[in-house]
């Protein structure tokens, strides 16, 4: 083969058989695949991608096979570690060597991130660039100043080239690789405060985020750090556990994201920083153990630009996770799940005046193998500068007419999804939503992101989707409130069933009585005969006016006679929370909602406000058998678009949705957080809502509620 075939891009332009659709081009560029730390991608000079950064994309989502979960149509693992990208080039910096700009690319999402770095990726680099001419290689060892593009950091790689030759063979063994290979030091040299300008960028080395004491740090990596006691954990679980826990999920992604917020990064809720850390004590005077989340699932070993930031937050007076005070070079052990990253930190000063130097640590790379890669022609929305057609294989006739006929024939979705939650980020229905997103998207080959529009008991959110594009991008996981109850209780700016096309039924969960686990109550006898005795002796919590915990105690409340003030909240995560923490006694939550709280002894459950007892908790009697009839309120969850949204896109979505819902380890999650999978037709959903409708009227008639 000629050298020129092997450097220059190849480009093809068929026309294809299939009626409407078109196959615009084939394209095809070097690549190396490296193993790189614990991570794994394909490595590319600059020049071999195109110029447009749009057109970069689209070959970077070809090249991994982001279009699909598995990612069988690249060389993608189907996990965020084998998902990466290192793009390399001559540095205009001064003093540096290479640029090196990282990409993340989506597993089963059309979407690549440059903002993050990594620095498993990294320790590729230099190999990578000795071997492509970029730098000279010297007899031994060979150290290279490569600019973070990302970051606009700098780093010092140093790999071993005897004879002024790379190699990868060495005895340097890392936790979470088999075999061993040569060793790679990275030296950080400024990565501090990189991407928002100060090493803690709240002003404070500790800060109070939802009620939690969290160390919000920007160290080669911005991450908010959690004390794994604080959420109720030892520290040591395994990621399948943790990323099974969809309580603690959607709770870490709402610290996340007000985390974000604090440090200056804005809305985070669509981005991958800042990165969660859960982090507790190590095994010895010199280590931390940590659960590092990327940030929606838990890292199955750790990311070395994470343990560059644990270590320094670790070695640093003031944070959540200091340990012991010394200046001067010290090494420090991040323990993770398959291991431990050993981190070299040089500390200055002493006190709140202590700073860091730098950090270094040992990783290791191999090369997989060097060739060319093919991309699959259906990712390029458009053909790429400088690729030439080839001869058609079909009449000029037919391929004009076919071309002429594609942009009519647009194919949903065309871009980002945005799925609306009417709670705050954190409760029942925000977990639900994040859970199903997360299988969604790769079946709709779109990405999906989550925007919580609490407020106003579901409306802001109910007439934001109402008001919007009816082409399927902006859907809406209404539930029982924003479609029954609420609408039943007040005049509202939307109306529940005219300005909503249903997609389709998700989930029901029965709604459950619980009270802090402190309060001098028994049971629910006790509790009627104590506020019989003494009226507004207790605080009940709900979820907003006109929400299911909302109708819920107000229904009790008439049935058992008693009086109890209510107190309204933007949602059931900060009622849950203040439920926990004493300043309301009792709360009806759904049983998806609360069963985390009454597993862990935060919550006591008192009694199921349904017509029968739930297998979850089968000790709990039902409100009826505890002597309160007429308090029964199963809630219901499903996705509705606005109006006037084409019934193919409905259909679609519907169908996708309800092959999530038949992933048995979706419906096993819901069981075990309390919920029943439940599906439907879009039309048998769009009946349901009317029949509901009708029903919630009538209870508020009844009971006389208002909305005040």
């Amino acid at each position: 083969m000629c050298i020129l075939d092997q450097l220059i891009p190849k480009m093809q332009f068929t026309f294809a058989m299939t009626w409407p659709k078109i196959q615009p081009m084939t394209r095809t560029l070097p690549c190396v695949l490296m193993r790189a730390g614990t991570s794994r991608g394909p490595f590319f000079l600059r020049s071999w991608l195109p110029d447009d950064e749009a057109a970069r994309d689209e070959l970077l989502i070809g090249a991994i096979g982001a279009s699909d979960l598995l990612q069988v149509d690249g060389v993608g693992g189907g996990s965020s570690l084998t998902s990466k990208v290192a793009i390399v080039s001559k540095s205009s910096e001064p003093g540096c060597d290479v640029d090196y700009l990282f990409a993340q690319v989506g597993v089963g999402q059309k979407s690549v991130d440059t903002r993050p770095n990594c620095g498993n990726m990294l320790s590729g680099v230099g190999p990578f660039a000795i071997e492509q001419g970029l730098v000279e290689a010297k007899d031994g060892e060979t150290t290279i100043r490569v600019f973070n593009v990302n970051t606009r950091s700098r780093i010092d790689v140093t790999v071993q080239t005897p004879g002024g030759q790379v190699t990868y063979a060495g005895e340097t063994g890392i936790d979470g690789v088999a075999g061993t290979a040569a060793p790679i030091r990275l030296n950080f040299l400024d990565a501090w405060g990189a991407v928002t300008g100060s090493m803690f960028p709240t002003g404070h080395r500790r800060d109070v985020v939802n009620g939690i004491e969290v160390t919000c740090i920007d160290a080669a990596m911005p991450l908010v750090i959690i004390r794994a006691g604080d959420l109720g954990l030892s520290g040591r679980e395994a990621p399948s556990v943790l990323d099974a826990d969809l309580h603690l999920m959607a709770r870490i992604e709402a610290l996340r994201c007000a985390a974000g917020e604090a440090m200056g990064l804005g809305d985070v809720s669509g981005s991958v920083i800042p990165k969660p850390v859960v982090a507790s004590e190590g095994d010895s005077e010199g280590s931390v153990t940590s659960r590092y989340f990327t940030p929606r699932r838990c890292h199955a070993s750790h990311a070395v630009t994470g343990a560059i930031g644990v270590a320094t937050a670790f070695a640093l007076p003031g944070t959540v996770i200091s340990g012991p005070s010394r200046s001067g070079v010290r090494t420090i052990s991040v323990l993770h799940p398959q291991g431990r990253i050993d981190v070299e930190v040089a500390i200055e000063g002493t006190g709140e005046e202590a700073r860091i130097q730098r950090a270094a640590l040992v990783r290791t790379a191999r090369k997989i193998l060097q060739g060319e890669l093919h991309i699959p022609p259906y990712v390029f929305s458009k053909p790429i500068e400088g690729d030439k057609p080839m001869k058609s294989l079909i009449a000029p006739a037919v391929a004009a007419a076919l071309i002429a006929a594609t942009p009519a024939m647009a194919a949903y979705p065309e871009k980002v999804i945005t799925i609306v939650v009417p709670t705050a980020a954190g409760g029942g229905n925000d977990a639900m939503a994040r859970t199903i997103a997360q299988k969604l998207g790769p079946l709709l080959g779109q990405q999906i992101i989550i925007d919580n529009r609490a407020g106003a008991n579901g409306a802001i959110a109910s007439e934001f989707v109402a008001r919007a594009p009816a082409d399927g991008h902006t859907l809406m996981f209404g539930y029982i409130a924003t479609h029954a109850m609420n609408p039943a209780l007040q005049k509202l700016r939307y109306d529940p069933v005219a300005d909503f096309a249903p997609i389709g039924l998700v989930a029901n969960s029965p709604t459950l009585m619980v009270a802090n686990a402190t309060v001098a109550v028994k049971d629910v006898k006790d509790l009627v005969g104590q506020l019989k005795a003494k009226p507004d002796k207790y605080t009940y919590a709900s979820a907003g006016s006109g929400t299911a915990p909302h109708f819920a105690a107000e229904l009790f409340k008439l049935n058992a006679g008693v009086v109890m003030l209510g107190a309204p909240y933007r949602g059931s995560a900060p009622a849950i929370t203040d439920t926990i923490g004493g300043q309301t006694q009792f709360m009806f939550p759904s049983l998806f909602t609360a069963l985390p709280y009454v597993k862990s002894g935060k919550l006591k459950a008192m009694a199921v406000a349904g017509p029968k007892r739930s297998p979850l908790l089968p000790d709990v009697p039902t409100l009826k058998e505890a002597g309160v009839e007429g308090v029964e309120v199963q809630q219901w969850y499903g996705f509705f678009a606005p109006a006037k949204t084409p019934k193919a896109v409905i259909d679609q979505i519907n169908k996708a949705l309800n092959q999530v819902l038949a992933d048995k380890e979706i419906i096993k999650r819901m069981q075990d957080h309390g919920a029943d999978v439940e599906t439907s037709t879009p039309e048998r959903f769009g009946e349901l809502v009317k029949s509901e409708l009708v029903k919630w009227k009538a209870v508020v008639q009844r009971a006389k509620l208002t909305a005040e």
